[in-house]
């Protein structure tokens, strides 16, 4: 099993502890978080004074910890996806690669590190969105007679260990299946935006909702299908599932933001479109178009920019988890 990630190369950046601003007194509150490096994040949604999960684990400043485990993390990785380009670029195994950051680790490997609790605005704000996702999941898996687990987030600095073993921020955000974990480093955000002109807080909240996708993928038996098929088939055949597993991610992300919209009432005029433009961003031939001048769609892991905007909104439009089968959709 692989761990799965949003798709980006992060350029990790700590965020320091600077109090946030209120901009105005209007509800919803805007705020900004600034950093010691001048880069804001903005924070439009109607979150505060909600419910927090309990689930958020704060790593930044712990040195890492965790399990090393034989799993490969799972999700839409920008981060991810630029850094096996480049590594195939020079002729190298991807395999290998990570293999050779799971070595190099220096992190301990003999216990999962418990970290604190949310405490600053950017954690709390990541603490509601993953609130939002438990309840939308629970509420969805009661109406198929189903029990959601709900997974834990970790939030980290630069690097930690997983149970499916070390990685930097440079990854970009995943999900673990054998740890249950969502992993993210906030910095992600400021690539996200700066590089890829996908701002706002509800893009931020897709990236989650994604990662939480393959959580909902792996209760529900689909990630290990698709791990299955790794040596049995093709390369190329094996990425085109890959794509089919990172595009359902993609429309659970949908169907969380249907949820928020129309159980939660937190969605405002631009949210949707904020969350596009992050799926967008993150779109195989965007990246690689970026990263060499050229794509190639037998190496897609992701899917492209349309079909990622396209497959999140069928899931915001649809909110029905019939329509999100993507392994046996006649058109991706």
């Amino acid at each position: 099993m692989r761990s799965w990630t949003l798709g980006l190369v992060v350029l990790p950046q700590r965020l320091n502890n600077s109090t946030p601003k209120p901009l105005n007194n209007s509800t919803p509150q805007r705020l900004q978080l600034v950093t010691g490096h001048s880069f804001r994040i903005e924070l439009f949604m109607l979150w505060q004074g909600r419910r927090e999960s309990e689930n958020v684990e704060d790593e930044r400043g712990s040195g890492g910890g965790g399990i090393g485990g034989r799993h490969i993390a799972v999700g839409g990785g920008i981060g991810g996806i630029i850094l096996v380009i480049v590594y195939l670029l020079l002729g190298g195994d991807p395999q290998a690669l990570l293999q050779q950051q799971q070595q190099s680790g220096s992190l301990p490997s003999s216990t999962q590190y418990e970290g604190a609790a949310p405490s600053d605005e950017a954690s709390k704000f990541v603490a509601v969105v993953l609130a939002d996702t438990e309840d939308a999941w629970h509420a969805i898996f009661r109406q198929i007679g189903r029990e959601y687990q709900e997974p834990k987030l970790v939030l980290f600095s630069d690097q930690t260990r997983s149970g499916c073993g070390f990685a930097s921020g440079a990854s970009g955000p995943f999900y673990c299946p054998e740890d249950q974990r969502v992993y993210i480093d906030l910095g992600f955000y400021r690539l996200l935006q700066q590089r890829y002109g996908a701002s706002g807080d509800f893009a931020q909240a897709y990236v989650i909702a994604h990662e939480v996708g393959h959580h909902v993928q792996n209760l529900l038996g689909i990630s290990d299908r698709v791990q299955s098929m790794r040596g049995r088939v093709s390369q190329a055949e094996y990425n085109r599932l890959s794509v089919k597993l990172e595009l359902q991610a993609d429309f659970f992300a949908g169907v969380y933001a249907r949820y928020a919209d129309r159980v939660k009432h937190v969605i405002e005029t631009g949210d949707i479109e904020e969350a596009m433009r992050a799926a967008a961003a993150v779109g195989d031939d965007r990246l690689q178009r970026s990263a060499r001048g050229y794509a190639v769609p037998d190496s897609f892991t992701h899917g492209t920019s349309e079909q990622r905007v396209r497959w999140f909104r069928k899931g915001y439009d649809t909110g029905d988890l019939r329509q999100g089968d993507t392994f046996n959709a006649p058109d991706l």
